[in-house]
């Protein structure tokens, strides 16, 4: 399921992530009615709740770092904190998304200075991350996992294998290699910049200039 996550996330940023100017927060009554489409099925919704809250992401990262190519890197970690953010908040309990999005970006970042500390395999999905309004424990799982949508799924699909066409069709040698790697594609496992530079023997903002330009070659395959 996180693998899924991740597929979906890079091509969300293949949309958003060449802009330099993040999208203004909504007004609360533009929000209330962004989370009531979006439990109606709506997706565009959906991905406009995630846009305009990219800020929020912004603001918490620098709170972390000053580097800026350790704030693009956990700008990436904590918009996937801020997509399970929006899949799991209950806007009819009347909590302040904000606040909610804030401890899940948070934790996603937390997550990743954690496991840069211990492998993989000591990471379990049912460890407790997250305490909700009414001071339940919650799990990266019950983030993560909201129900089976069988028209989500098939999307997933025919979105993978448009990425894997592109990958091929418009990418090079060391574009895919850095993608692929950096995202777990083919069944891998995804790894943060400084792992893929380290792997590569290249510095890491070197890495994360090559991302960007084979990110913006699939974007513009996506639109075509």
């Amino acid at each position: 399921m996180f693998f899924e996550l991740l597929k979906n996330f890079l091509f969300f940023i293949l949309h958003v992530e060449n802009t330099n100017v993040f999208p203004k927060p909504l007004s609360p009554a533009d929000e209330l009615e962004c989370f009531q489409k979006m439990s109606q099925g709506d997706k565009a919704a959906r991905s406009k709740l995630i846009e305009h809250n990219l800020r929020l992401v912004a603001h918490i990262v620098k709170k972390y770092t000053q580097s800026p190519s350790e704030q693009d890197e956990l700008i990436s970690i904590g918009t996937i904190g801020l997509i399970k953010a929006v899949s799991s908040f209950d806007y009819s309990k009347g909590a302040k998304f904000a606040t909610y999005a804030s401890r899940c970006i948070e934790n996603e970042i937390l997550m990743n200075f954690r496991a840069a500390k211990k492998s993989a395999g000591d990471i379990y999905l049912g460890e407790p991350i997250e305490t909700d309004k009414d001071g339940n424990t919650m799990s990266l799982i019950d983030l993560i996992d909201d129900g089976v949508d069988i028209h989500e799924q098939v999307d997933l699909k025919i979105r993978s294998k448009q990425l894997y066409t592109f990958l091929d069709k418009c990418l090079d040698k060391r574009e895919l290699e850095i993608i692929v790697y950096r995202y777990g594609l083919y069944s891998g496992y995804p790894h943060t910049q400084s792992e893929t530079a380290k792997k590569l023997g290249i510095s890491r903002s070197y890495v994360s200039r090559i991302e960007k330009k084979a990110i913006e070659k699939l974007r513009e395959m996506y639109e075509q």
